[in-house]
């Protein structure tokens, strides 16, 4: 097969594919260095960012939409920051928990009540015409915000209480969701291939088909293992010592240190979520022990 480009006739037109083209290229290696633990999802999803980012997505449409479902701390928000990050100079995704949109009201207080409101989602979208839309556990959304969500994948658009019409398509779109997670628990021990299907029958009993059919790609994210954990825990604690150290804080850390975070921080059903702030709070709490005993 032979690819030809076209529109490619100006300097700026060639230096800014070759720019992209690199960015892309680089793409997975960044996701890898990221995310621990999950390599078999990050093919998938950047597979759907490339091709969102060289225009190959239905221009009627988001640049790509993504479920993300997994247990709790396992790297699902953090991908999406990773990538929003990479993709779009630095952002951060435009995030929504859905816990806070659970009854009929919550229309209004994404879009706007009244005829002069552009409620949440419509304020968050004046300060940005591309990036990351994330809502957090959907499954938790009243079924009048599920609407809105069809309408989005639908056509990359969602029209506001003022009549404004926001387009979309430059945007990706990311749903996360437990759903399932307490089974994939108790199967840890069987086979990804059978963990996954188990989870993904659950978020065919729990979401509306015509959602879920809409999403380009519907990925299962797994547990992650002692030895993983311990990967992250020694990633945080390099940039917290980093970070401390353009604060005029220079620690020294032991093995016995990396032992006491982890007792604090690893944990069977939150994953890597409590690690963060053990990292902090034990080396932070170094700090001021020493800056104190001088």
């Amino acid at each position: 097969m032979v690819l030809k480009m076209k529109n490619m006739n100006t300097e700026t037109d060639k230096t800014w594919f070759e720019t992209r083209r690199e960015q892309l290229r680089n793409l997975g290696a960044h996701l890898h260095k990221h995310i621990k633990g999950q390599p078999h999802v990050i093919g998938r999803i950047e597979s759907v960012l490339r091709r969102g980012e060289l225009g190959l997505a239905h221009p009627g449409r988001p640049k790509g939409s993504f479920l993300f479902v997994g247990p709790t701390g396992v790297g699902k928000t953090e991908i999406t920051n990773a990538f929003t990050g990479y993709l779009f100079d630095g952002a951060k995704p435009i995030r929504f928990d859905m816990s806070e949109y659970q009854n009929q009201s919550s229309v209004e207080k994404l879009i706007g009540e009244k005829i002069d409101d552009i409620g949440l989602l419509g304020r968050a979208l004046a300060k940005a015409d591309c990036g990351t839309l994330l809502f957090d556990e959907v499954e938790k959304a009243h079924p009048l915000v599920l609407d809105l969500f069809l309408q989005i994948l639908d056509d990359a658009s969602i029209t506001l209480a003022t009549g404004e019409r926001k387009n979309l398509s430059r945007f990706y779109v990311v749903f996360t969701s437990n759903i399932g997670a307490s089974e994939a628990m108790r199967m840890q021990s069987a086979p990804f291939a059978s963990i996954e299907r188990t989870v993904l029958a659950r978020v065919g009993q729990q979401l509306r088909p015509e959602l879920v059919g809409r999403m380009t790609e519907k990925v299962v994210f797994s547990r992650l293992s002692f030895e993983i954990q311990r990967e992250i825990c020694e990633a945080m604690i390099a940039k917290e010592l980093m970070r401390l150290q353009k604060l005029g804080y220079i620690l020294e850390i032991t093995p016995n240190d990396i032992e006491a975070i982890l007792r604090e921080g690893v944990h069977k059903t939150l994953g890597a979520r409590p690690m963060r702030g053990a990292v902090e709070r034990v080396l932070q709490n170094q700090v001021i022990f020493s800056a104190l005993n001088l």
